[in-house]
This record gives C-alpha cells, sequence and structure tokens, in this order.
C-alpha cells in the first residue's frame, strides 16, 4: 500500500471531506492532493511522525514494506444473497512468506462455512484468480452478489458447496454461467480470526 491509500482509508474510516484531512495533517490543500494522487511521495521526518500520529501507525515502517500490507476489502457471504460491497476498510500486514501468495483480505458474513473452519466476523485471505482447481474454496461473484464456497467441477456442471448442512449445494450449467453470469473472482489461501470484531 502507498501514502494515498492509508490517507484514503483514514478519509473514509472518519467520514472526512478532503479538505478537513488536509486541515487535520497541517499541509495545504495542493501537498494533499499531490500525496493522493501520486505514487511515489517522500517526505521529510516531522511530516512522516505527524501522519504516523494521525493514522496509529508506524507508517515509515509500513511504507518501508508496502509488499507486505494488504487492504481489507470489506465482506463476503457465507451463504447467499449478499449483495457485492468492495469498500476499503483497512490494512492488515502479512509476513514475507505470504506476501506473494495473495492480494487481499475479506470479512466474511454468515455461517455456511463453519464446517471449513471460516466463521462469522473471520478475514480470508483472498488470491486474484479467475479458476481454481476443483475441490478449493474460492470467491464467487453470482451476477452481484459475492459468496465464499468450495467450488467443485463435475461433467458440465459448476456446483457451490457450503461446509455447512443447513445450506444446499447450487449447480450451475455453462449456459448459465454465462447469462447470470457467474465468474470466480479469488481463491482463498488462509483465514484469520479478528477478536476484535464486533457484530453491528
Amino acid at each position: 500500500m502507498k501514502l494515498k491509500d492509508f490517507l484514503l482509508s483514514y478519509k473514509k474510516r472518519n467520514g472526512l471531506s478532503h479538505e478537513a484531512l488536509a486541515k487535520m495533517i497541517g499541509v495545504s490543500r495542493s501537498t494533499y492532493y499531490r500525496w493522493i494522487t501520486s505514487d511515489d511521495v517522500h517526505l521529510q521526518s516531522e511530516t512522516m511522525q505527524r501522519l504516523s500520529r494521525l493514522l496509529g501507525c508506524d507508517l515509515s515502517a509500513l511504507l518501508s514494506r508496502q509488499h507486505n500490507v494488504k487492504p481489507l476489502l470489506g465482506v463476503t457471504k457465507a451463504g447467499y444473497d449478499l449483495f457485492a460491497e468492495q469498500e476499503f476498510e483497512d490494512y492488515i500486514e502479512v509476513n514475507e512468506r505470504d506476501a506473494d501468495r495473495g492480494d487481499y483480505f475479506l470479512r466474511v458474513i454468515g455461517d455456511s462455512m463453519e464446517g471449513a473452519h471460516i466463521f462469522d466476523g473471520d478475514l480470508v485471505y483472498v488470491q486474484r484468480c479467475e479458476s481454481v482447481p476443483s475441490g478449493k474454496i474460492a470467491i464467487v461473484m453470482i451476477a452481484d452478489e459475492v459468496t465464499i464456497k468450495k467450488v467443485v467441477y463435475k461433467k458440465d456442471l459448476l456446483i457451490l458447496e457450503a461446509a455447512n448442512p443447513r445450506y444446499e449445494a447450487r449447480f450451475f450449467t455453462a449456459q448459465e454461467i454465462a447469462e447470470i453470469p457467474i465468474r470466480i473472482i479469488g481463491r482463498v489461501r488462509f483465514v484469520r480470526t479478528d477478536f476484535d470484531w464486533n457484530k453491528k
């Protein structure tokens, strides 16, 4: 993640205007807009410290490890019938080994994947891709709905299986996949429990 990602995330979480955030930081609007439109920003030490205090993190350390910081992009439904909601919620640091294995985190809502040890409120680490091997857990778009399910290919069918007997599997033909449409958008690499998350 770059400086602009941290600033835009903070702005969104706190319901601030660009002008208000620039004022809080103590910089001109032109400087602020340069920061949020540029991929390569060099900050003086005093400015870096001021931003770190505002954002509540060691910004210098995070920016030096950009490859290891991944965005949390809203929610995915462990169930069905939740519309896609990709909103930048936060940022999460991963270790060097995992940095290349995935691209972003999603928060799981629902209980349909409990049998796979993916629980309501957990965070799944997702690798962007358009296909997964049969039997793997994936993030799937069904029209405007986003869900997390085990993907199974059988004959000419795509099967989305829950890991909870309360939820039935869904079957899709090649024609339905094209017409609805249905797209695999990522493979789940691992899951993290967020002990600080409170359901609203």
